[in-house]
C-alpha cells in the first residue's frame, strides 16, 4: 500500500491530508491545541482512530501512541550526530533513518521491511510517499512518520 502524506498549507495547527495511491482521502489528520504536538488521526468519515502525543519536558522528543484512546507504545528521539535514531517500543520494530533526515525504513524482529517513507523536495509544506507492506499497519506506520515529523519541528538535536 502507498500513501502520500501532505502538510495543508494554511493551517494554524499541524494538520495533514492523507492519500492513498488512487488518490482518495485515506486519513486526515488534525493538530490539536496541547502542550506539544497533538495529533489526531481520523478515517474519510472523521471517525477518530488515532492520536500521536508530544510527551513534554523531556531532553530530547517523545511521543505517545494511541489507538483510538488505548495506548500502544511510545517513539522517542535518541541522540546521535550523523543519522537520525529513533526507538520505538512496539511490535519489535525498528526504525533507521539517512543523515539528510529525507528517508526513513522500519523493518520487523526478523529484518523484514515493514515501511519505507520519503520525503519529498520542492514542495512548499512537508510531503512523504510511504510504502508500506500490508496494509493492517498503515495506521501504525502513519503514526510513526507523524512523529517523526514532529520530532524534527521539536528540533530533538
Amino acid at each position: 500500500m502507498k500513501l502520500l502524506f501532505k502538510q495543508r498549507l494554511f493551517s494554524w495547527l499541524d494538520s495533514y491530508d492523507i492519500y492513498n495511491e488512487y488518490g482518495e482521502t485515506a486519513f486526515t489528520v488534525e493538530g490539536k491545541l496541547a502542550w506539544g504536538h497533538k495529533l489526531e488521526i481520523l478515517d474519510p468519515a472523521g471517525r477518530h482512530l488515532g492520536t500521536v502525543k508530544e510527551e513534554v519536558l523531556t531532553f530530547l522528543p517523545r511521543f505517545a501512541l494511541y489507538l483510538g484512546e488505548e495506548y500502544i507504545g511510545q517513539i522517542k528521539k535518541e541522540f546521535t550526530f550523523f543519522k537520525p535514531s529513533f526507538t520505538l517500543d512496539c511490535r519489535d520494530w525498528q526504525i533507521s533513518g539517512n543523515w539528510l533526515e529525507w528517508d526513513y525504513q522500519v523493518t520487523d524482529g526478523q529484518g523484514r521491511t515493514v515501511m519505507t517513507a520519503s520525503k519529498e523536495l520542492f514542495h512548499w509544506t512537508d510531503t512523504y510517499v510511504m510504502d508500506i507492506a500490508r496494509d493492517e499497519d498503515a495506521l501504525l506506520c502513519l503514526m510513526i512518520v507523524l512523529a517523526i515529523d514532529a520530532a524534527k519541528c521539536s528540533g530533538g538535536d
